[in-house]
């Protein structure tokens, strides 16, 4: 929303509007003309797409805060295999924690529950009913709070990059780059936890790794 809020002062005659649901398909969408930007972690190599990355992040675990699992550095895939998992209605190839966590150690959790609202998967984290995950900077509004406890899965920690799909034919117009411009700026200053990336969606290097 702050990246909105700061383009719509900028771009006034430009029109905004948001489409969201876990029964809608955004990418072809996007091709055919409905929708002019697309935000995704999971970018797919489609004739007249390209992909812009905005910043990466890190997907973490929710657990509640008297979890077991709470007071561990770092969670390995072996320690899901007795959990319930908790995550939004959509093909686990659009979820991190399955494609860089889970199946890569082909281990599966107990039991999958769905649920479509993020405030909601907190009420159930937090309940003990399961754990779940999401991006750092998603979860940095309850954890900070204490109402849950954020855990890195592994000790390298699982991280992504989030993009925009935009068409080809569109990503050169001059609205459209400022507007990924002023994207990845406002979230530099605005989200906690994530980090810069180069045009290629690798993660700029800190003045202090450059030593």
């Amino acid at each position: 929303m702050p990246s909105l809020d700061r383009y719509r002062a900028d771009w006034p005659e430009v029109e905004l509007d948001l489409s969201s649901g876990f029964n809608f398909a955004p990418l072809p969408a996007l091709r055919s003309g409905e929708l002019d930007l697309v935000i995704t972690a999971n970018p797919k190599n489609l004739p007249g797409i390209s992909y812009v990355p905005l910043f990466s992040y890190e997907s973490v675990l929710a657990v509640s805060n008297h979890h077991a699992l709470a007071s561990k550095d770092f969670i390995d895939p072996e320690d899901m295999a007795d959990q319930t998992l908790i995550c939004y209605p959509v093909d686990r190839d659009m979820l991190d924690v399955f494609v860089q966590f889970l199946d890569p150690a082909e281990i599966e959790p107990a039991t999958i529950r769905h649920a479509e609202l993020t405030v909601m998967m907190m009420q159930l984290v937090a309940s003990g009913r399961g754990v779940c995950a999401l991006p750092n900077w998603a979860l940095e509004e309850y954890s900070s709070r204490d109402y849950v406890t954020a855990v890195s899965m592994s000790d390298a920690g699982v991280w992504c990059t989030l993009y925009a799909a935009v068409r080809s034919d569109q990503a050169d117009s001059k609205y459209m780059m400022d507007f990924l411009d002023t994207a990845r700026e406002t979230s530099a200053a605005t989200l906690v936890g994530v980090k810069q990336t180069d045009r290629q969606g690798d993660p700029l290097k800190a003045p202090e790794d450059c030593l």
